[in-house]
This record gives structure tokens, sequence and C-alpha cells, in this order.
């Protein structure tokens, strides 16, 4: 098939947008998508800037140097390739640190059966997993703090939960989905998971023409994996929705296929699902379908719907003609297996050709919906009742105790003692397993000096405390959990 000559670029002045082929496969299947999208018509002016591993061997450790921050934050758009995080201790992801430096906090992952072309066990699955992208696990903040126990900090604000659901369901909206369900692990972690949960229930009574759900991470996972049909919209917090979105991925064909928008108030980022691959860097034989289909995210996006339109379906007319790199190609269903560039000539020879079978992408509104605007809350009384002191002890909780209740001041009392959450003290079993970290509850109507008071009482008398945590209410409403059999 000879190619086609390019579309006319879209109308307007060019769209600027920072542009990084990142690593390992970044680099050609960049190409690959910049190719279709600019035969389709694209007016974007690309300022390329380098991000990931060359810039960390650089001596940067963020991966990231000040001038791309610069056209970042410039552009507010941001298309980029996978990159390469190096191995070992002082890196921390540089997705990350984009996604939450320029507040993208919502993640969108469609996933879509390709079905007969390409192979899934579900073949009418059209959902969408909208993922909070700021905050949770991913705030990335641990400690060692004994020789035997690390500790992540979960972290999950309202303002954060009431982003990301309100997007989720103004997304269902505009893109006439039918249903949000809500996935959370609220019946173990009740303060955190239990926030996402009651903002989800009071969100969804603004939304009365959506049908809702909510789902037990586990069992909702499950099902996914199962009958993912019976899922729309899917609205959850950070870590659930990246290891989700790669199972809804990988059930509908490959996760290679995946495409995602980075979405805040302020700035955009458009990337494949996947990483960098350097393991077939450099081969030819990468699947750039990930970066196109991210390509047609960023498209509706900046407002050029009608290229968006154009790639997309070129895209599909491509898969349905058999056209297939080789993690998709089987034998007997494909009709030719190419490598990462004559892929993208193919949907490039298609554009302006839609699909037979598949259902054509129209994008002729271009799904466009206002952000949420989120309203900082009347605050509520906030009352210290107690205080956590976490304790390095190798000895028995019985024998802490009565070191403690030694040390403990007039306007304290030793309440109990758990062991990764499990009480021990008073009345502990026998066949609890314990480590060297001990959470030690007192509890009082007490001030800040009074907690200055005990921790010199315990540094005084040897004891090894490590971390506090202060026990509030709220509006007379309780701001911690209770230890495990409390």
């Amino acid at each position: 098939m000879r190619m086609t000559a390019p579309f006319p670029k879209a109308a307007g002045s060019p769209v600027p947008v920072t542009l990084a082929y990142g690593d390992g496969i970044g680099p050609e299947i960049m190409e690959a998508a910049i190719k279709v999208i600019e035969a389709a018509g694209a007016n974007i002016a690309f300022e390329r800037i380098d991000i990931g591993e060359r810039v960390y061997n650089a001596g940067h450790s963020a991966g990231i140097t000040p001038d791309a921050w610069e056209s970042l934050r410039r552009t507010g758009v941001f298309f980029k390739a996978p990159i390469t995080t190096p191995q070992g201790g002082g890196f921390k992801s540089l997705n990350v640190t984009i996604r939450k430096s320029l507040g993208l906090y919502a993640n969108t992952r469609p996933c879509v059966s390709l079905t007969p072309f390409v192979d899934t066990k579900h073949p009418s699955v059209d959902l969408v997993i909208v993922r909070e992208n700021e905050e949770d696990l991913y705030a990335g903040i641990e400690h060692r703090q004994t020789q035997d126990v690390y500790q992540c900090l979960k972290l999950i604000s309202r303002p954060g939960c009431e982003k990301i659901i309100r997007f989720a369901f103004e997304y269902a909206r505009a893109n006439g989905r039918k249903k949000v369900s809500c996935f959370t692990k609220d019946n173990i972690m009740k303060l955190t998971d239990g926030l996402f949960h009651k903002v989800f229930d009071e969100i969804k009574t603004e939304y009365p023409d959506i049908e809702t759900d909510h789902w037990i991470i586990d069992i909702g996972t499950a099902r996914l994996a199962d009958t993912p049909e019976i899922f729309d919209v899917i609205v959850t917090s950070n870590l659930y929705g990246d290891i989700i979105s790669d199972v809804a991925a990988q059930i509908t064909g490959s996760v290679g296929l995946g495409g995602s928008s980075n979405v805040g108030q302020h700035a955009a980022m458009f990337e494949a699902v996947h990483g960098s691959a350097p393991d077939i860097a450099g081969q030819n034989i990468a699947n750039p379908s990930g970066l196109i289909l991210a390509s047609v995210l960023m498209l509706q996006h900046i407002g050029q719907s009608e290229v968006a339109e154009r790639v997309h379906n070129a895209w599909m007319k491509t898969i349905e003609d058999g056209v297939h790199t080789g993690d998709i190609y089987k034998e007997g269903r494909s009709a030719e297996k190419v490598g990462t560039k004559a892929f993208a000539d193919a949907v490039a020879q298609r554009l302006g050709q839609a699909p037979k079978v598949l259902a054509k992408a129209s994008y002729e509104n271009g799904a466009k919906f206002a952000l949420p605007q989120i309203e900082k809350p009347a605050p509520v009384e906030k009352k210290l009742v107690g205080i956590d002191v976490f304790c390095d002890w190798d000895g028995s909780a019985d024998a802490l105790a009565e070191k403690l209740q030694a040390a403990q001041t007039s306007n304290v009392k030793l309440e109990l003692i758990t062991n990764r959450g499990v009480k021990v003290w008073p009345e502990g079993l026998p066949e609890t397993f314990c480590t060297d970290h001990w959470r030690c509850r007192f509890s009082g109507e007490i001030t800040n000096a009074d907690v200055a008071e005990l921790l010199a009482a315990f540094a005084k008398a040897g004891i090894d405390f490590i971390k506090t945590e202060h026990l509030y209410t709220f509006g007379g409403e309780r701001g911690y959990s209770l230890g495990q059999g409390q």
C-alpha cells in the first residue's frame, strides 16, 4: 500500500507541547507515534527535552533538569515516552515526581477489547480506570525504624478524594458512561480508605443519572479479571489504580496497547502504560500502539479532536487488517507481522479510513469538561486525647509495660501496647509473634507540653522511642484507629 499524502494541519497556531523521547524502546516508539500524528494533520510545535536515565547518570538525582521543568510549566502539555529509573537507593520515580509536582492528579486509562483481532477471553470489555495520582503510598515516605521493621506512610486527603471522584463522575457524564464503581479496602483501613469511600458516597448523590457501586479491592479485582464486562468507569486510589489498570489492559489484549492521560488544573501528561523495555530496545520490534493511543488522548486535550479521531480510526483499521507487531501477532489470524516502523507506516497509510468491525471513534465534541474546583471545608474542633509512642524493644510486652508505667507522667496513662497492630498488652496472647517494634498508646486530655514531659521521662529511663503519633478527635469524632483486639 502506498503512503498517502499528509492531511492538512489543524487550524490555528501550533500548540506548544513538551516532548521526551525517553529510554529503552522510547525513542523508536516515539518516532513512530510522531510520524502518525503529523501525517494526520496535528498542529503541534514540539519542544524536546532530555529526561530519564541519561540525566540520572549525569548527576541529576531527580532525572530532570531545571530547563526541562521550565518547558513543562510553560507549555502545560507533555508527550512522554517511557523512561528507565536506575535501580538502587537515591533514585525516585520521575513519573511520580512529574505527576505530583505539576498536580496531575487524574490518571485515565481506557481499556477496550479488540475482538476478534487481538486475543482476549473477554470480547466485550470497554472500561476506563480513573486513578488518583498524587497521594496514597506513592508519597514514597518510608523509614527503617528498628532492626526488623520498615514502614511506608499511606497518606489520603479529603481534597485528593474529592478531586479524583468528581473527575470520575464528570468524565463519565461527558463521555456517555453509565456507571462509576469505587474500589477501596475500607474494611481494614477504615480511616484512609474509609475516607475515600465516604467521599464517594457523598458525591454520588449529585449524579443521579449515573449508576454507582462499591467494591472491596480484592473481590473487585477478582471480578475485573473474571467478568470485566460489569464495569464501566472505575475510580480508586493510587496503588490500587496502578495494579488494576494493568490487569484491565492485559485481559483486553496486552499492556502494550494501553495509553494514558495524567491531567491537572495546570498541565497534562500523555504516555504509554508500559515501561521502557530495555531488553528489546533498538530491535525495531516494539509495539508503538500505547504511545499512539496516548497521542489520541493528547490531541483531544489540546482541542484537535478531528485529528484524534483520524488517528484512532486508522489505528483500529490497521489492527482489523491484521497488520500486527510480534506481541499480538498470531498465525492464522494476523495477516502480516511487522516491526515498529512498518506498523507506524501502516497506520499512516490508513489515515482517513475507518474500521468496519470495531466501533468507529468519534470525538466531534471532544468530551471536554471543567475540572472540579474543591472548596476548603469549615474547621472543626481538634482535641488532643492521647499519644502513640513507638519503641524499639527486644524484650517481652509485659517487661516493656512495666518500664513504661514506671516512667509515665501524671497526665497520661498507658492504655495498651500493640505489635504490628495487634494488642499484646494487657491480656495479650502468647501465640502472637512479636518483632522489635512496639506501639505504646497513652491516653488522657493532654497538651504538647505533657507529650514533651513524657518523652523526656522516657529518655531518662533509657526507653528507645523512635516515633510518635498524636491522637486527636475532630468535632468529637475519633481520628485514629483502635488496635486489633482492642
